[in-house]
């Protein structure tokens, strides 16, 4: 996010898929200090706008298919009208998933889709996709939550809207399987698995990367240091590039076959290094923990 002037009313408008994590990402906001409020039909919207002239908290404002008068060229109207005025800072966020993981959000909570209340839950997923893809294609930051747990998608939004900081570049750092397909937050990827793999000790095999035995494995390959001082070199140039563009967040992945061994040490030395460089940064293992629903 760039940085806007300091008397500048703050608007998140918050809209995507039924089952993506609306709720989790309108509680993220509010923890954050945002006035929340979810589910406002359209005609209400002008009202809002100038009642809130008065209210100092920045506002938050779940808008989706299940709101009254819900269109998403209703929604783009109210977002231009907000960006045509003096003094306020708008941002459209966009929440989606794969259609697998919405399927399977709605079957283990056993809701209906608001737009497939008599019909398969999948009609409903392809329609709203189709109804709000001008949305997704107009929105200022998207967030896809396929594979994030509750705690990825806080932290994402944390570093993206925090209040009363300077705009600054955070870094999440993930380690990942490369058996369960590549992470889609990824800005930057980077594949380990030429590393010799603990795997093939069986006493090493019950163990993650964050295990000292298993670390002292992996640091015995020649390629280990070499590597590490390959990959802080190039990272760090691009760093303050990314700042100078306006970038807030960072995501770098980390692979390798099973994400529990190789990706997983190298995520947290990466990690510690940013760190040291007085970043601010996150870490999640994705190949060692299940990802938990955010919807």
């Amino acid at each position: 996010m760039n940085a806007v002037p300091a008397a500048a009313r703050r608007f998140v408008l918050v809209t995507g898929l039924a089952g993506a994590g609306l709720a989790t990402t309108l509680k993220a906001l509010e923890d954050l200090g945002y006035e929340v409020l979810d589910n406002l039909p359209l005609s209400l919207f002008t009202l809002l706008l100038r009642e809130s002239e008065s209210r100092d908290r920045p506002l938050a404002i779940g808008i989706d298919s299940r709101t009254r008068d819900f269109t998403a060229e209703g929604l783009l109207a109210r977002v231009d009208d907000l960006r045509a005025q003096a003094g306020i800072d708008v941002h459209l966020l966009y929440v989606e998933a794969g259609d697998d993981a919405l399927l399977r959000r709605f079957n283990e909570t056993r809701r209906r889709h608001p737009l497939a209340v008599d019909r398969p839950v999948i009609d409903g997923i392809h329609k709203e996709r189709l109804v709000q893809e001008s949305l997704k294609q107009a929105a200022d930051v998207v967030i896809d939550t396929t594979d994030l747990s509750i705690h990825d998608l806080r932290r994402i939004i944390g570093g993206r809207f925090a209040l009363d900081r300077t705009p600054d570049l955070g870094v999440f750092v993930v380690s990942f399987s490369y058996r369960k397909g590549l992470p889609r937050d990824a800005d930057l990827v980077f594949d380990v698995r030429f590393l010799r793999n603990p795997h093939w000790d069986s006493e090493l095999r019950p163990f993650t990367g964050q295990d000292p035995r298993v670390a002292a494995y992996i640091e015995g390959d020649p390629e280990c240091e070499p590597f590490m001082s390959r990959l802080t070199g190039f990272i760090a140039p691009l760093l303050p590039r990314y700042r100078q563009e306006g970038k807030s967040y960072l995501t770098i992945a980390i692979g390798c076959t099973g994400g529990k061994h190789r990706s997983v040490y190298i995520a947290e030395r990466l990690s510690a290094w940013l760190h040291e460089q007085g970043i601010d940064v996150g870490l999640s293992h994705r190949g060692c923990e299940r990802s938990g629903e955010t919807a």
